[in-house]
């Protein structure tokens, strides 16, 4: 009997080994144990959830000890434990900000608390949350020329605009952050500096929850809608499941519900939205893997200019300032013969960019064994040109199949 209940025992280990297959539970970890005990203080009450290191492309997440059906609670974070403009407003931060003039936006005085916060270490408040906060963002802005410079044209463009605009927030608050000089021993040059503030803008840009607050009169007109959310933001996104999120004014806590289902000791995703990889990379600063909602973004004038350097330019000035052209682009069937045309020169644009593509993979891989230093920032970039591919190679698929059917 003995001999059959050790057996039964191993069996046991064995499935409960299995179950954490997919990653490996960090609860146990002293930031974590720190962290629930900070929130525990402000209201929260233990869910089903543990952080958790994941193999795949998610890293850390939160894992749930029980499976989740649709309808199930995720999670429920008391106000008390949200970071908003409220908390800096009543922090010793609060009075400045009241004062200045011209106001500052919502957004400038979280980053400004976040850094404060994370100046004042052992001394803050915050200090549980601040601490497993990331060091460093990928998000777009944060990476070096030589990895932007590789990026699709539309999606370069946008992240030297995201960068432009931080280092002008930069620019435009220095005055502000040395009327803080009195709240501090330290040059307030040397506390609030530029990677301190592209540090906190990057940590609101990627970690706030939509949170509406009522309109204050020391903040500038841009929206109040930010909301830190300690734990809740451990969370990673899927497009592939659906949630309800939103601050009940009953239990005056942030809540998310979830609308699919999680087995026993997976990770639980939410929904960031319906976000393709490239708005993903420039916000958050990951790809999603097999995105239903991904695109290939090619500009009119680089339709025009790759109608050029296919030999293909009659046609397209033939139908470019016509309804026709217009209509073929809508899907609509002209003819025959322009159906085949149309669909040919799809291709031809569609072979063009795949091959386009796959050379700037060659470029990135070369680069990946030159530039050890840039490894990781180089395989987001790789990462987005192959799931670019993945819809490209398909589309001409696609195009091939509808040409034949044409002929």
């Amino acid at each position: 009997m003995k001999k059959s209940r050790g057996r039964t025992g191993r069996k046991r280990r064995r499935k409960h080994l299995k179950s954490f297959k997919d990653g490996v539970n960090c609860s146990h970890k002293l930031e974590y144990i720190k962290l629930k005990k900070w929130l525990k203080e402000r209201g929260f009450e233990d869910s089903n959830l543990r952080p958790a290191e994941f193999w795949g492309i998610t890293g850390r997440g939160l894992m749930t000890t029980k499976a989740l059906q649709t309808g199930d609670l995720i999670i429920s974070l008391p106000e008390k434990c949200l970071l908003t403009t409220g908390t800096v407003l009543s922090s010793c931060l609060g009075g400045h900000i009241v004062k200045w003039k011209p106001p500052v936006s919502p957004l400038l005085a979280l980053c400004t608390f976040l850094i404060a916060e994370k100046h004042a270490g052992e001394k803050s408040a915050w200090k549980p949350y601040l601490d497993v906060l990331p060091k460093t963002y990928t998000c777009l802005a944060c990476l070096e020329p030589d990895v932007i410079n590789l990026l699709p044209k539309p999606l370069k463009k946008k992240a030297q605009e995201q960068k432009m605009m931080i280092q002008e927030l930069f620019r435009s608050s220095k005055a502000f952050f040395s009327s803080l000089q009195p709240l501090f021993a330290e040059n307030t040059g040397t506390i609030f500096n530029y990677s301190a503030l592209e540090w906190a803008w990057c940590t609101i840009n990627t970690r706030t929850i939509y949170m509406k607050h009522p309109r204050r009169e020391c903040f500038s007109l841009e929206p109040d809608v930010y909301a830190l959310a300690p734990y809740l933001d451990l969370l990673n996104h899927s497009p592939n499941v659906q949630v309800k999120a939103a601050f009940n004014e009953q239990t005056r806590s942030y809540e998310i519900w979830t609308n699919s289902q999680c087995k026993k000791y997976q990770e639980v995703f939410i929904c960031y939205g319906p976000h393709d990889n490239q708005r993903l990379l420039l916000e958050y600063g990951f790809v999603a893997m097999d995105n239903p909602h991904s695109s290939v973004y090619v500009s009119s004038g680089g339709i025009y200019g790759l109608a050029d350097s296919l030999n293909n330019s009659v046609f397209f000035k033939h139908f470019g300032s016509s309804a026709c052209w217009r209509r073929i682009l809508l899907g609509d069937i002209i003819s025959a013969r322009n159906e085949q045309q149309a669909l040919g020169t799809a291709a031809k644009i569609c072979q063009f960019l795949i091959e386009e593509t796959q050379h700037v993979l060659l470029q990135i891989s070369q680069l990946k064994r030159e530039k050890e230093n840039l490894k990781s920032h180089l395989a987001l970039v790789e990462m987005l040109h192959s799931e670019n591919l993945k819809i490209l190679e398909k589309s001409a698929e696609i195009l091939c199949n509808l040409n034949l059917g044409t002929t």
